[in-house]
């Protein structure tokens, strides 16, 4: 794909409502139609302008979209339904900006929703066989730990890999999770806002001997979030800020190593990451070193940590130094998560790439507020999907000419 592509796609606006637990949210329709109405004030335009519209869920029946959608207008146009599990959100902002750029569409609104049930993810059709059994046949095998939920095992597991590769400790982890709390206190859309310390995570309660506590992992979450692409003649027409732009965008899916190569990293989309990421900076023609601020698929601290390598902002096994240095963070080389991350933030599945979107918009705008990260100009998204898939997208702050 040619830069020129990306360069016809602006974020015009997005929208976000405050996370929130389960059985403390609106219907996921309502909360749905908030964030699409705050994307298109956000905007400046109405509904009546939208030419197409995608919407991702996970946890939800067909159509979906059109039902949150039409308490904000019917007009008729395309709606798209999306689920790509956690990767979701991002999945339908790449599937708006691919039509963007080719050309057959100027306006289009990327909407994400989750009205997720208490406790560990499950399948929903157990009469059938599902997306996630050979990655429960590897990883069982591979960690001995067939009891355990299996997301806590998936990325424990490629937790405990990097541990026993690099010597990473469970103090990292922690000091992962304690940074994201530092960071939600000044987010107000965050579920979680209340700083914890390395030691608090430390002495939650035990997930995994020696590898998780409850505090490294993400919480069930509902809410919504989107965002409204133009192109720069929609966005002229109509009077519409350019300030900010996807300059390159990736999206990458299982090759035969994740589950040859034996290793939990990988397992959990290590090579996703790093490919997603390498096809970003090589489009756009820039390196990891370039990136202001990130916003990584922090579902547990564990991939955050893997994250940090797999996208390059550090070198293989340099997690643990680029904790220890404070890089992750603000006054370091790239600050991580400034929203809060998924681990304070929370994490409504379809709805999380959209929330990362919204804060990286923010970031490059300048309207972080306390979050803010000074002089950002480049913005990286990782978002992954086990079963699987991984999206990482590139942001610009483009001053006017």
């Amino acid at each position: 794909m040619s830069n020129s592509s990306f360069d016809q796609v602006v974020v015009a606006g997005v929208g976000m409502i405050p996370f929130a637990k389960p059985g403390a949210s609106e219907n996921f329709d309502v909360m749905g139609a908030r964030a699409a109405t705050l994307a298109l004030a956000d905007a400046g335009l109405d509904y009546a302008d939208i030419q197409q519209a995608v919407v991702g869920y996970v946890y939800g029946d067909s159509t979906c979209g059109q039902m949150a959608l039409y308490r904000v207008g019917m007009s008729g146009i395309p709606v798209s339904n999306v689920n790509n599990n956690c990767a979701t959100g991002s999945t339908a902002l790449f599937l708006a900006r691919q039509a963007l750029a080719s050309g057959d569409v100027d306006c289009v609104l990327v909407l994400g929703f989750e009205q997720m049930r208490p406790g560990a993810i499950g399948a929903v059709f157990a009469d059938r066989p599902g997306p996630f059994d050979r990655f429960d046949e590897v990883s069982k095998a591979i960690t001995g730990q067939p009891d355990l939920p299996p997301a806590l095992r998936y990325f424990g597991g490629a937790g405990l890999r990097h541990m026993e590769k690099y010597g990473t400790t469970l103090e990292d982890f922690a000091a992962i999770r304690a940074k994201a709390s530092r960071h939600a206190v000044h987010n107000p859309n965050a579920v979680f806002r209340n700083e914890v310390s390395r030691d608090d995570v430390l002495n939650s309660p035990v997930l995994w001997p020696g590898v998780m506590t409850r505090l490294m992992a993400c919480p069930p979450t509902c809410g919504a979030a989107a965002a409204v692409l133009v192109s720069p003649a929609f966005a002229k027409k109509h009077g519409i800020d350019t300030t900010v732009r996807i300059v390159a965008q990736s999206m990458t899916t299982d090759r035969p190593a994740t589950f040859a190569s034996n290793d939990m990293m990988q397992l959990v989309g290590y090579g996703l990451s790093q490919s997603a990421s390498h096809q970003v900076y090589e489009s756009a023609g820039v390196g990891p070193d370039d990136i202001d601020v990130a916003e990584l698929h922090d579902c547990f601290a564990h991939n955050e940590l893997i994250s940090y390598e797999a996208l390059g902002l550090c070198p293989e096994g340099g997690a643990q130094q680029f904790i220890a240095d404070g890089d992750n963070t603000y006054g370091g080389k790239v600050v991580t998560n400034p929203s809060g991350g998924l681990l304070s933030k929370g994490h409504p599945l379809g709805a999380t790439g959209l929330a990362q979107c919204h804060e990286l918009v923010s970031q490059l705008r300048g309207t972080a507020e306390h979050r803010q990260v000074a002089g950002a100009r480049l913005a990286l998204q990782h978002n992954l999907g086990l079963g699987g898939a991984c999206v990482v997208t590139l942001y610009q702050r483009v001053d006017p000419a």
